[in-house]
Parts: structure tokens; C-alpha cells; sequence
């Protein structure tokens, strides 16, 4: 099942909150899913600062962190906060679900579930169309070294499965590899990983 930051078994040692009927719930709307985002990709950061990094209103943003708060996805900074400045950080790195949440019985469930996944969706396709609008603005080492490809094959879902388990173990070896954060050119980067069946024009169960 996808996660905020990949598609995998849960990717230890990293923190990582499992989704429950309940906390999905609390995470299915996409201003708050933006903020968690944010917070993890960006860093700590005020209800003002996460309104301007996102555009939205600072009351919206307030009550929202507040909701995340309560379902244990955001928490205070302690290190930051001064005075009545409230700042924000995610309690974790990673989102995991897993395929019980796809076979809930209860309809409000699965509807949060696809609130999710469209939403999971939409951060991508946004990441991506950032990416081809600001790459001029790269050297030109990144701009060869992106890549945008797709591939098409046939397999078994068993050969799906180990398909994405093998690439999600070659993704997190990486993480080892990091540079420091001042190393020259130095960048985070995004992968994203879909590996889904399609069937041919006009075919119908």
C-alpha cells in the first residue's frame, strides 16, 4: 500500500505512523495531507509559514495542524516555539497503510481511503509538472541526471509484488549513502514508484 513516502513494507528504522480506520479519517483531507507534506519535506515550521508556503489562510492552516495534532501526526517544537509562537513538526517520517484498510466494511472508511490516494496522487503529478517547469533553473548536471520514464510489462501480481519490494530495497540503500548536507550541489530528491495493472482498450471484466 502507498505511503507519504514510498511503496513498501514498513522501512525500518525510519519512524513510521500506521494508519488506522480511525487515524486515516483524521488524515483524509487534502489541506491537511499538504501540511504534513510540508512539514516533512520542509521542516518545522509556524501556522503563518505553512499558510505562505502553501497559500492558504492562517486560520485554516491553525485548525488544521490542531486536527493532526489530535490524531498523532504533528506535535509541538520545543527547540523553536517562543513565547506564543507555536511551532510545528511530524512526529514521523512515513505514512504506512496496509491492505486491511482496502477491505474495511464500514463505506466511510474506504471513501477516506480514496480521498488519500487521489490526493497522493495529485502531490505527485504536482511534483513532477514543478519539476519540467523550474529545471532550467538546475545545473545541468541534475537536468541530465532526472529522470521522468515509464515502462510497460507483463507479470503475474507475485511478479508485481517482488518487482516493488526489489525496487523500494534498492531506494532505501540509498538512504546509507547520503552526502553531508553541505556537500556542493547537494539536493533532496524525489522517487516515485506505481506499479499497476491496465488492461487492453475496450476489454471489460
Amino acid at each position: 500500500m502507498p505511503t507519504l513516502t514510498g511503496m513498501t513494507e514498513e522501512p525500518q528504522p525510519r519512524k513510521v505512523h500506521h494508519l488506522n480506520p480511525r487515524s486515516l479519517r483524521g488524515l483524509a483531507h487534502p489541506l491537511r495531507m499538504r501540511l504534513l507534506t510540508s512539514l516533512r519535506h520542509d521542516g518545522p515550521g509556524t501556522a503563518s509559514q505553512l499558510a505562505a508556503r502553501l497559500g492558504e489562510s492562517s486560520g485554516a492552516t491553525s485548525y488544521h495542524l490542531r486536527q493532526l495534532a489530535e490524531y498523532g501526526f504533528v506535535e509541538d517544537d520545543p527547540e523553536r516555539g517562543k513565547g506564543r509562537e507555536r511551532w510545528w513538526r511530524s512526529t514521523h517520517q512515513g505514512t504506512w497503510t496496509d491492505e486491511g484498510l482496502l477491505r474495511n466494511p464500514n463505506p466511510e472508511v474506504r471513501g477516506a481511503l480514496d480521498t488519500l490516494l487521489h490526493e497522493y496522487a495529485t502531490q505527485r503529478s504536482q511534483e513532477v509538472s514543478t519539476w519540467l517547469g523550474t529545471r532550467h533553473e538546475w545545473s545541468q548536471e541534475w537536468i541530465e541526471a532526472a529522470d521522468t520514464s515509464d515502462f510497460t510489462l507483463t507479470l503475474t501480481p507475485a511478479l508485481a509484488s517482488e518487482l516493488s519490494h526489489r525496487v523500494h530495497e534498492l531506494i532505501e540503500s540509498y538512504r546509507a549513502l547520503a552526502p553531508e548536507p553541505d556537500t556542493p550541489d547537494v539536493a533532496k530528491v524525489r522517487v516515485h514508484s506505481h506499479v499497476f495493472p491496465t488492461r487492453p482498450r475496450g476489454e471489460s471484466d
